[in-house]
């Protein structure tokens, strides 16, 4: 069997295969030479190698020094020695992990309760007809972008025990509100509701990106067929919505396990309830910053992300059985 060549309008010779099939000559290159597919040279390689450069130095190399710190205890005038895992058979006999552990879980339940706010209120900013919905957007959005310094202190008189707006509307109600900043379990309960509140904006935008590409056929169709709107939300709009949601549950889980700066600005440095409502992160930040304990701290470091790693991982492992990839 032969091909036509192009350049001097004559057949050219094609090869053929044990089957008898026809394959077509191969393009000569550059000298005679054979092109070979995907030979670039370095260019490619020197265009990535400043991301590269700065995700080796900025990323992987702290956590390489980390790793090697937590096998290490360092004296309270600097040097350090090696120390196998002494750091980390201390750590699991503290019971403040587990303290700062399940108030960081108590923390990262109560901001994922932002999440179906965040579909309703989008699914209602989506609406045909409505006016001024790109404003509302930027309202719902401020709060994220806000400093976090900020935020704290403006939330820190809204909790106030004595004179807060909260505890004033509890009274209202016949209620008597708690000291929310001074006690140990309302204080991860009201940094738990400013968290929620500031991250509910990402979420928003994110569920509203993902919103407009449902098509509005399976909307028309739906409501010919009599499907109420709520029939439309609950077949139509959670399952096309669920990549969407798949991944800002992930940036949610992942902000939430590196809970500080909130925290810290809330319920500050000197607060008697520390011991008893911080996070993982804080306590880290206590044993490598306050008691200067480096290696300690650097074992708590490597603890919190093999847990962030483990619980993302699940996240993936479960994410078939109720996101709609199609």
């Amino acid at each position: 069997m032969t091909t036509t060549d192009r350049r001097a309008g004559r057949p050219a010779p094609s090869q053929e295969d044990g089957a008898g099939q026809a394959r077509p000559a191969p393009l000569p290159g550059p000298a005679g030479k054979r092109r070979r597919p995907g030979r670039d040279g370095l260019w490619p390689w020197f265009f990535i190698a400043p991301l590269v450069l700065g995700i080796a130095v900025f990323y992987l190399w702290p956590i390489v020094q980390t790793v090697a710190m937590s096998f290490t205890e360092t004296g309270p005038f600097g040097g350090s020695t090696f120390a196998g895992l002494q750091n980390y058979t201390e750590l699991l006999a503290d019971p403040q992990l587990y303290r700062s552990l399940g108030n960081t879980l108590l923390y990262t339940g109560i901001v994922m309760l932002g999440i179906p706010i965040a579909v309703y209120l989008a699914s209602l900013l989506n609406l045909p007809g409505l006016r001024f919905a790109s404003v509302y957007r930027v309202l719902f959005f401020l709060p994220y972008v806000a400093m976090p310094t900020a935020v704290a202190m403006v939330w820190r008189l809204i909790f106030n025990g004595d004179f807060g707006l909260v505890n004033y509307g509890l009274g209202f109600l016949g209620i008597d509100g708690p000291y929310w900043i001074s006690t140990p379990v309302f204080a991860m309960v009201a940094v738990a509701i400013v968290g929620l509140w500031s991250s509910l904006g990402f979420s928003l935008i994110v569920l509203a990106a993902g919103l407009k590409n449902i098509p509005p056929e399976l909307y028309e169709a739906a409501e010919l067929d009599g499907a109420t709107r709520w029939g439309q939300f609950k077949s139509i709009t959670v399952p096309l919505l669920s990549p969407s949601v798949f991944f800002v549950t992930i940036v949610t889980v992942i902000s939430s396990f590196q809970l500080f700066d909130l925290l810290y600005a809330i319920l500050g440095s000197s607060n008697p309830v520390l011991p008893k409502s911080m996070s993982l992160v804080y306590f880290f930040y206590r044993e490598g910053f306050v008691n200067n304990d480096k290696g300690f701290a650097a074992a708590i470091a490597m603890v919190i992300l093999l847990i962030i790693g483990f619980v993302t991982l699940l996240q993936f492992r479960f994410q078939k059985k109720w996101v709609q990839s199609d």
